[in-house]
């Protein structure tokens, strides 16, 4: 079989994550397939996919009707159900994560959005959570908000692996990998061993050019429409190769710390005009992670074009920004409604999944 696109896009240093988890795909061998055919070696999840997946089909009934007769508490019964399949991929993916000394095998499971703004909620959660898998290749997911950025340097100084979350602005990025570094230099200090910990940091793509774009028309400059988005990404990654070199940051890479990566999320493109591989093909390079929905990656692998872009464009990007300071569309303002959105959104679908749970407990029941 002649290499896939995604091998193809592997080879030149960026790691495939498929953007969704399911019982299903765990039993019916189709995640094992992605592993071989698409170069997935990795797997994010969050509220939202485990709503869908739960909600397709009756893969979850025989473990749902066990929980039922000893556990009460919704959320209690979600994690239930989300943790094992959480176990059995990370155990898919185990070999992954031994071969690449770490660097890639992981699959992620995130803390309720809905204590997205609460320091010590959510390090207890997280901490919780990591116990609960109890495996080496979990990621457990925070999101950047301020709340966050603590939870995130605590977890890191406790020695345990995270997916920071719902980053938009490159100002939030520093923050978080500021927070990354702290935290290994905690863990440093305290004595422990910065190998065994590991972070990516997940920038949204699409959903910037969805909120750039109606601000960027109502500005009359539709021409800048679907630049944001990739603009953003392609000046995280230059902060990227900044902020993991110098002295700082060799200190901690000679004790055997791994750079915190920037992972490429919300990849598929959500307005029909535009290409619907834009936000993969426009952002490969090296040390990076790209998680895909299914359907991006079947387009990737249909018609995809492979090649190193990451760093192209970059005074185009800086300019692009400038141009939007001149025309008074606020980057900062793009960002702030971003997040405040995207921690609603997860906090509405875990509160659809709570729902669904307490239907389904009703439609057990007489069984």
């Amino acid at each position: 079989m002649p290499e896939s696109r995604l091998h193809q896009l592997s080879a030149l240093g960026q790691s495939v994550w498929i953007d969704s988890l399911s019982r299903e795909w765990l039993q019916t061998g189709e995640l094992e397939r992605m592993m071989r055919e698409d170069a997935v070696v990795g797997v994010t999840s969050n509220p939202t996919i485990f709503q869908k997946a739960m909600a397709e089909g009756d893969w979850y009934d025989e473990q749902l009707r066990e929980v039922l007769e000893t556990e009460s508490d919704p959320k209690e019964i979600f994690l239930q159900l989300a943790v094992r399949d959480i176990q059995e991929a990370c155990d898919l993916f185990r070999p992954v994560w031994d071969d690449g000394k770490g660097q890639d095998g992981y699959v992620s499971i995130e803390v309720d959005p809905g204590l997205a703004h609460e320091t010590g909620a959510t390090v207890e959660e997280a901490q919780r959570l990591h116990e609960w898998v109890d495996r080496p290749n979990a990621y457990v997911k925070i999101p950047a908000t301020k709340g966050g950025l603590p939870a995130i340097e605590e977890m890191i100084a406790r020695g345990r692996n995270i997916n920071v979350t719902l980053i938009f602005s490159l100002q939030r990025y520093a923050e978080v990998a500021e927070a990354y570094i702290k935290g290994l230099e905690r863990l440093v200090k305290a004595g422990g061993d910065p190998s065994t910990v590991a972070s990516v940091a997940s920038f949204f793509v699409s959903r910037v050019d969805t909120e750039a774009d109606k601000r960027l028309v109502e500005a009359g400059h539709p021409e800048l429409n679907g630049k944001l988005a990739i603009a953003n990404a392609k000046l995280a990654y230059q902060r990227y190769k900044e902020i993991f070199s110098g002295s700082r940051w060799e200190n901690l890479a000679a004790k055997g710390a791994t750079k915190q990566r920037c992972l490429w999320a919300s990849t598929s493109t959500k307005d029909p005009a535009y290409r619907d591989v834009m936000y993969v093909e426009d952002l490969i390079g090296p040390e990076t992670v790209n998680t895909m929905p299914k359907e991006t990656m079947a387009a990737f692998q249909d018609h995809g074009e492979v090649a190193l872009t990451l760093e192209q464009g970059i005074d185009e990007a800086r300019a692009l920004f400038r141009k939007l300071a001149e025309i008074g569309v606020s980057y900062d303002a793009i960002s702030e409604t971003l997040e405040r959105e995207g921690v609603e959104k997860f906090a509405d679908s875990f509160r659809e999944l709570i729902e669904w749970i307490e239907e389904k407990r009703k439609q057990l029941a007489p069984a």
